[in-house]
This record gives C-alpha cells, sequence and structure tokens, in this order.
C-alpha cells in the first residue's frame, strides 16, 4: 500500500497546511502533533519547533481515521469467509479510503462457520497487518425475525433459545456488538448475558414492538442497527396503535443508532429526520458494505445461497424485493451527508468517527485528534478520496 517514494515519519513530527477537523470545528492554521503511536495534540503552527518535522498535506482535510462498526466485506469477499485472502482484501480495500478500524461484521451463517470466522478473526488480531485495523467481530444474527430477514439467508435464521448462544459466546473474547431480534423466545437472558460480557447488545432484523424494547433495554439492550432497514415501525392493535424499533430508535434517548448514508437505502428526507432526531452523538454511519462493495455495476454476488447483483449503486437481491447490503464504503458517504442531508461537516465526520468509537468502548483510544490517542489519522480530498491514511503513526496508505 505504501511505495518506496513515500518516507515514513520518525520521532516528533506535525501534520501542518491542512484543515484540522475536531469534534467542534474545523482549526486553520493549525497542526495535527503526533509522537511514535500517539497524538501529542493540536497546536498552531508558530508553537512549533524547528525540531519538529513539518508534513505539508496541501490544505487537505486532516481528519480522525473513519471507523466502520458494521461492514461485512467488500472487493468480491466478506467476513463470513475464515481466510487470510479475505480479511485482507477487505482490510486493504477500507484503508484505501481512510478507514482505519472495522469491526469485521458476519451475516447469519451455521454456528459451526460463524465460530470457524470468530477463531479465525482472533488469530487475525493477533499480529499487525497492511489494512485497516480490525477492533472486534459485529455478529449480526444469526437470532432474527424470519419477517424481518431481508438478504439474510432465511435457512440460516434461528431463536436464542435452541440452545447455540453459549456457543457463540465462548467466543466473547473478540466479539463486541451482537445484533438479535428482541421479541425472540430467550431473547432477554441473551440480552444479560450479552450485557455480563461487555458486548453491546444490539436489536435489528426485528418484529418488535415497544414493550419488547423496553424490556430488553432493562436488561442492557443500548444500539439499534441500520434504521428503517428492516425494522419494524408502528402497527395497529385494534384502535391502539403500537410502536416499534423505528419509532424506539427516533426517540429513546439511551439508544445509540446506526444509518447506511449510501442515498439508496434511505432518501434524503429519511436521513434528515434521523439526523434531526437522534443527533450526531446517537446516530453512527455504517456502511453495511458487502461483497459488491467496490465492484462495477452488473456484478453478481452470493450472500450464503442468496444470488444479488451490483444495480443502480446498491446491493440488490436478483428478484429486486430487498437490498443486500450497500456497495458504498463510509469515506463516499460524507458527500452525501453534507450535500444531501445538509449536515456540517464537522458533524458528519463526528458520525464517522467518535460516536462509533463511542459506541464499542474505544473513545478513550480512537475517533478523535485528542491528545494521547492512538495516531490513527486520515488526510482527504475535497472530495473526500483519501489522500493518505496512517495508523499508529506510520502510513498504511498513499494515493
Amino acid at each position: 500500500m505504501i511505495g518506496n517514494a513515500v518516507e515514513q515519519p520518525v520521532g516528533r513530527f506535525a501534520l501542518v497546511n491542512g484543515q484540522v477537523v475536531t469534534p467542534q470545528e474545523i482549526l486553520e492554521g493549525a497542526a495535527v502533533v503526533v509522537e511514535g503511536t500517539k497524538i501529542l495534540g493540536v497546536a498552531e503552527v508558530g508553537s512549533l519547533g524547528s525540531s519538529v518535522r513539518k508534513i505539508d498535506v496541501g490544505g487537505r482535510y486532516i481528519t480522525p481515521g473513519l471507523i466502520d462498526i458494521h461492514t461485512h466485506g467488500g472487493v468480491s469477499h466478506t467476513f463470513n469467509e475464515p481466510s487470510t485472502e479475505a480479511f485482507k482484501a477487505i482490510t486493504e480495500e477500507n484503508i484505501t479510503r481512510g478507514v482505519t478500524s472495522l469491526l469485521a461484521t458476519t451475516m447469519a451463517a451455521p454456528i459451526s462457520e460463524l465460530v470457524a470466522c470468530m477463531e479465525f478473526c482472533r488469530q487475525w488480531m493477533r499480529d499487525p497487518h497492511a489494512g485497516s485495523q480490525v477492533l472486534g467481530m459485529h455478529l449480526e444474527g444469526p437470532y432474527f425475525s424470519l419477517a424481518q430477514s431481508g438478504a439474510q439467508d432465511p435457512k440460516n435464521i434461528r431463536t436464542p433459545d435452541d440452545g447455540t448462544v453459549d456457543t457463540l459466546l465462548d467466543h466473547h473474547d473478540v466479539i463486541k456488538i451482537m445484533t438479535y431480534a428482541p421479541e425472540l423466545p430467550g431473547a432477554l437472558d441473551l440480552t444479560a448475558k450479552l450485557a455480563r460480557l461487555g458486548i453491546v447488545p444490539a436489536a435489528g432484523h426485528s418484529s418488535a414492538k415497544e414493550d419488547d424494547i423496553l424490556a430488553a433495554m432493562r436488561l442492557g439492550l443500548r444500539h439499534m442497527i441500520h434504521i428503517w432497514s428492516a425494522q419494524s415501525t408502528t402497527v395497529r392493535e385494534g384502535p391502539w396503535r403500537k410502536p416499534g424499533m423505528l419509532e424506539a430508535s427516533l426517540v429513546f434517548e439511551a439508544l445509540t443508532v446506526e444509518m447506511i448514508a449510501d442515498n439508496k437505502h434511505l432518501p434524503p428526507t429519511l436521513m434528515k429526520l434521523a439526523y434531526k432526531c437522534i443527533g450526531p452523538d446517537r446516530l453512527c454511519i455504517i456502511s453495511d458494505a458487502t461483497t459488491g462493495a467496490g465492484l462495477p455495476e452488473g456484478t453478481r454476488f452470493r450472500m450464503g445461497s442468496l444470488e444479488c447483483e451490483v444495480h443502480d449503486g446498491v446491493g440488490m437481491l436478483l428478484d429486486r424485493t430487498a437490498f443486500a447490503g450497500s456497495t458504498t464504503l463510509v469515506n463516499q458517504m460524507t458527500p452525501i451527508l453534507t450535500n444531501e442531508v445538509e449536515v456540517p461537516l464537522v458533524e458528519a465526520l463526528r458520525m464517522q468517527t467518535l460516536t462509533p468509537a463511542r459506541v464499542i468502548g474505544f473513545d478513550d483510544r480512537k475517533g478523535s485528534l485528542e491528545a494521547g490517542k492512538d495516531a490513527d489519522i486520515a488526510v482527504f480530498e475535497e472530495d473526500f478520496t483519501a489522500w493518505r491514511t496512517m495508523i499508529a503513526g506510520k502510513w498504511a496508505y498513499a494515493a
């Protein structure tokens, strides 16, 4: 990813002549100072001593590295493939997009296959690699509502009372988020177990009503995946209207919420509604990228036994009845957020950095350009293609 022409910085250095994006503002004339693997802080360029090496970024944006907590894959691979080839391809594609950290996200699959994925991920995380850092796994399923399965393969969908939960949770050290339908038999016990183990309990692909969600929240449920996608909404029971996952996502301040901002899964009006109701400190942007991400229009790919296609800039089932994940990575969502959803750039980037870091408990180390945090930094062109990406104070990608 880095050729010989790009010199690696050593000692104390500063990124200068850029637009430094903090969680609150964009700073002109500021420098991001790094030493070793850590950020020392943001300083005025004039305050830097002559001993500090200065790296000119040519007026580009200097941001924290992007963090994607829900990404299944890309460039013909998924994280359901427990192989070096798959993990290498996906993480190296993401590093070219300014994504410095991600959660390897699986789809519903046989339990033995999910176990193999977790065991491989544990091994992968032990050693440094050239691409984005894998911080752990997001198990999306297999405990889902069949009515809200979307592009999850129905033959792999289960209920959490079937005796398989403990087999998955034996690998709790690599699981950061687990998504399930909170209305299913055994789901409340699962919620309590996840909370005790420090795993984020997340709701998704669910037909839950408000009472189901509140019951799970009392036991630790705190995250909702991809708003409007495979989420229940208000139903009528006789004369009574019963809110669902969608309304809970918009209203309950104890919940953090994901949004796929590819301008395909949701039109701008719905993205604006989510932003206005939830705000940048609870709403995080995720790619939900699948095999087709980074591949050209018309490419066929599979999700389990389901055949899908990159069509009109998004993954779709061949019968066009459901989306099959995004083909857009998170850096490409930044212009959509600012231009179509009219979100200030500072807040758009907060939803792609600090907010997802906070969801998974990494905000003490990542997600902003603050002193003491890991020197995971992205330098972007005006259109948010990545110019360079840095992990732990070393360039991991240069355009």
